[in-house]
Order: structure tokens, then C-alpha cells, then sequence
């Protein structure tokens, strides 16, 4: 159980950092560059992933072995799914519900989260 409480602790730190590289590169893009908030979101969750994944199999699961080729498209895939729960989510949230984008973001990035969590435990760490 200990283990488990370290393990989620330092998904949660991995997980701030990224969410501070996403949210930063979002903002930047849509703001100054002008790009679509949407064109944003998926560019700014992509450059956050990786800073997620190599931080996460460096420090948050127990993953000693090399990447195999499976590893890396489990990976993709299950991020290529997160990616479109968080579009899904950015975009009912602005277009649908009316909410900031901004706002949008961090209701996207918590269930994105959990989504990463369960399934990089069950599919990453075996």
C-alpha cells in the first residue's frame, strides 16, 4: 500500500509538470500565436505527453526494462485515446457549455488524468 501512495504521489508531481507545460504552451499559442484554441490544445498535449512518458517510466512506474516497439504503440495508443477524450471534453466545454477554454483545459487535463493513470498501470507497468 505504501508503495502505491509513493507511486501516486509522484504521478501527481509528474503530473503538475506536465499539466503546467500544457497549460503554458495552450495559452502562448492561442494568445500570441493565434492559433484555434483547439489547434492549441492538441499541440500543447502532445509536447506535454512527452515530458509525461519519459517521466513516467523514469520515475513513477516500475519500469526496468527497455521500450519495445509494443511498449511504444501500447503507449501511443492509449495516449492517442486521452488526446481525444481532451479535444472532446475542450471542445463541448467551450462550444456546448459556454465555459473559458482556459477553464475547459483543466476539466479536460483531470480526466485525461485519470484516464492515464489506470491505464499506464495496467498497460505500462504490468
Amino acid at each position: 500500500m505504501k508503495k502505491l501512495v509513493v507511486q501516486i504521489l509522484r504521478f501527481g508531481v509528474v503530473g503538475v509538470l506536465a499539466f503546467i507545460v500544457d497549460y503554458g504552451i495552450l495559452y502562448f499559442l492561442t494568445e500570441y500565436v493565434h492559433l484555434y484554441y483547439l489547434l492549441s490544445s492538441i499541440i500543447s498535449f502532445l509536447i506535454s505527453l512527452v515530458v509525461n512518458y519519459i517521466l513516467s517510466i523514469k520515475w513513477v512506474f516500475d519500469v526496468q526494462k527497455k521500450q519495445t516497439v509494443k511498449d511504444v504503440i501500447i503507449f501511443a495508443v492509449l495516449s492517442t485515446i486521452g488526446l481525444l477524450i481532451n479535444s472532446l471534453v475542450m471542445y463541448l466545454s467551450v462550444e456546448l457549455f459556454s465555459i473559458y477554454y482556459m477553464i475547459g483545459k483543466i476539466i479536460a487535463t483531470f480526466i485525461v488524468m485519470v484516464w492515464n493513470f489506470i491505464t499506464r498501470k495496467i498497460f505500462v507497468e504490468k
